[in-house]
């Protein structure tokens, strides 16, 4: 199972998802608490082993931004947050995550318009795009025939539901921030024992980072 921490903005918080087997972390540059100055982004991004993906969150941004942001970071994907047309998606010419809010099975069906690497699938925000904390419905996944190999499961993920989640759903990916958190900071022990959790097995990993 891979795992992707995402809202990072720390070195400490990104060494340690990736010496505790990460596979994707997410720099946020849309309003939110998470948010990422392009320098401290760029910066971690640098400490990183090749094999660590990376992508850029972004809600309702321009083309021109996105890719700018892209090339500087040096991002493998853009995760779109906003209300983004498939069109748009495809023009971008770049790597997608298209994340989709989860309310209602009907929701779903939007997987069907857009051509994108992966979707993001995630529970409604409360101030901010993105999650709230709270999980959605899982169940509305099922019977859906949607391509689990694309799906990363957002919202409302700890350590204690990671592997029921992973367990209903079969996605690809799941993904975490604030299950990952003390009083609004990555937490570093949370951070391990997620993708602990996630994976499923203790994971001995020794990985060089730049620096270090």
């Amino acid at each position: 199972m891979k795992v992707k921490i995402c809202g990072v903005t720390t070195r400490d918080a990104a060494i340690t998802a990736c010496r505790s087997g990460a596979d994707m972390l997410g720099f946020v540059f849309a309003e939110s608490p998470r948010k990422i100055s392009l320098e401290r982004a760029k910066e971690i991004a640098g400490l990183l082993p090749e094999h660590i993906k990376i992508t850029g969150v972004f809600v309702n941004e321009t083309a021109e931004t996105i890719l700018r942001i892209s090339e500087w970071v040096n991002l493998d994907y853009v995760q779109l947050h906003g209300d983004e047309t498939p069109e748009f998606c495809r023009q971008l010419g770049v790597p997608v995550i298209k994340a989709l809010t989860i309310r209602e099975k009907s929701d779903i069906k939007k997987m069907r318009i857009y051509d994108c690497d992966y979707f993001l699938l995630d529970s409604p925000g409360v101030r901010y795009a993105g999650g709230s904390g709270n999980p959605f419905d899982w169940s509305l996944l099922k019977d859906t025939g949607i391509p689990r190999e694309k799906v990363i499961l957002a919202g409302g993920l700890n350590e204690k539901n990671v592997g029921e989640a992973i367990r209903i759903v079969s996605p690809a990916m799941v993904d975490v921030s604030s299950g990952v958190e003390t009083n609004g900071k990555k937490d570093l022990k949370k951070i391990t024992s997620f993708i602990k959790a996630a994976k499923g097995r203790e994971k001995d990993v020794s990985l060089y980072i730049t620096g270090q």
